[in-house]
């Protein structure tokens, strides 16, 4: 496979933004897009596809870079051109040969110690293989158990699939696949269970399509989109979405509730909310109103007020790191502690504004019971009796007879598909 000498010195330079400088990989993807608009869906593809790869496992390439390489790199440039072609070895067990290398890389990227000290590492330390920090494995071990951990570790590492959500205000499922046929982009339905869920067939861009600038779909993940019909939502009610961020779960309501009712969209972040506003507007809904949360005083003054409210609280982002690899560098055990009292907080706090006799959604995309059933076995504790249990979906982790993750919901005995890992409780307020 010939790698245009351009294609890699951006990626090298990507690996600089994301490493060196903090940056967020999919925005300097997006930033290396429109800097070459003239690249085409191959090169798109190839450029994106391995600085993830790299992000997800860089510190198994780092582990092989120091046990093989003795020598300095001059600039941090090398280094991360040294990582990349780690990266291609462990793939495709050689290098080009018409690639510009120093002979001596070049002839330790063609030693067989490289794929002898993977294995090696494979068997020996599963945490560096799989590319996690040793506190974070440890604790999902201790949380999840080793099986269950060990399924997930891997899964976590897959490249994330793309998936839409029809916006059935202005289009059926049906038509947008006959649509999207017509570009040459195909889908196909990800769940008989939920087929309202639509699978991109092949990583392509689809914000520049007629069909996403008409508001006629949003990209949301499978999973996601099953927490808004766990609120059994009704057209004309009044609900709360009270971490709304860029309002992915709003706009899902409000498609549910027909655009007709009134949902308040809160976030601590304008620009969000901001975001939120855009998108509300392309897909034609007009029910959603956002407040920007200035204070506890936001909060009181929606009391018992809401039919439906949905909590998808802050958490530690561990069911999405297959789309958020970086997460796994950035997240600390001090990070998580915080989190945890937040989350209790915002219970505490946010679930006030649910009516007597309403209903109250809490969510994650976390597959640590630390941030999902331990907190609402919590919540439920402070005032027994006065919520009841409506549902639950739990996501389980994959095994080798059904390859996707999947979630069981209360009273099920069928497992039903999923995609990224997380969790969701529906309560009834009683008193």
């Amino acid at each position: 496979m010939k790698i245009h000498k351009l294609i890699l010195v951006q990626i090298i330079q990507a690996l600089l933004d994301i490493f060196e400088n903090q940056y967020y990989p999919d925005k300097t993807i997006e930033r290396v897009f429109k800097k070459h608009p003239k690249w085409g869906a191959r090169d798109r593809r190839f450029f994106a596809e391995n600085v993830y790869e790299i992000v997800r496992h860089r510190r198994l390439y780092e582990e092989v870079l120091k046990n093989i390489f003795k020598k300095p790199f001059s600039t941090k440039e090398e280094y991360y051109q040294i990582l990349f072609w780690i990266h291609w070895v462990k793939i495709h067990e050689s290098i080009p040969e018409d690639i510009e290398l120093n002979n001596h890389w070049r002839s330790h990227l063609q030693d067989p110690e490289i794929q002898k000290n993977l294995q090696k590492i494979k068997i020996e330390n599963p945490a560096i293989y799989q590319s996690f920090p040793d506190w974070l494995y440890d604790l999902g071990q201790q949380e999840l158990g080793s099986v269950d951990w060990a399924s997930w570790s891997v899964y976590l590492n897959q490249q994330a699939p793309v998936y839409l959500r029809a916006n059935v205000l202005k289009v059926t499922v049906e038509k947008l696949q006959s649509e999207f046929q017509k570009e040459n982009i195909l889908l196909q339905n990800f769940n008989d269970k939920t087929p309202w869920v639509i699978e991109l067939t092949r990583r392509q861009n689809i914000f520049s399509s007629p069909l996403f600038k008409n508001g006629f779909f949003e990209v949301q993940d499978a999973s996601s989109q099953l927490v808004a019909p766990l609120m059994h939502l009704e057209p004309g009610m009044r609900c709360v979405d009270a971490c709304a961020g860029a309002g992915g779960k709003s706009l899902h309501m409000a498609t549910i509730m027909k655009n007709k009712g009134k949902i308040i969209s809160l976030d601590l972040y304008a620009h969000k909310l901001e975001e939120l506003q855009k998108r509300a507007k392309r897909n034609g809904i007009h029910i959603i109103e956002t407040r920007v949360i200035e204070s506890t005083k936001t909060i009181k003054r929606l009391s018992e007020s809401a039919d439906r409210v949905l909590l998808d609280v802050p958490c530690s982002g561990t069911g999405v790191l297959r789309r958020n690899p970086d997460s796994k560098w950035k997240l600390s055990t001090e990070e998580l502690q915080r989190l945890n009292i937040l989350q209790k907080e915002i219970l505490r706090d946010y679930s006030k504004m649910t009516r007597i006799g309403g209903e109250l959604v809490y969510s994650t995309c976390s597959i640590l019971p630390s941030e999902n059933q331990k907190q609402m076995e919590w919540f439920l504790s402070l005032d027994p009796g006065s919520w009841e249990v409506l549902d639950e979906i739990i996501i389980r982790p994959p095994t080798a007879e059904i390859p996707f993750s999947y979630y069981l919901k209360k009273g099920d005995s069928v497992p039903h598909r999923a995609s990224d890992g997380f969790y969701a409780m529906s309560l009834r307020r009683i008193k």
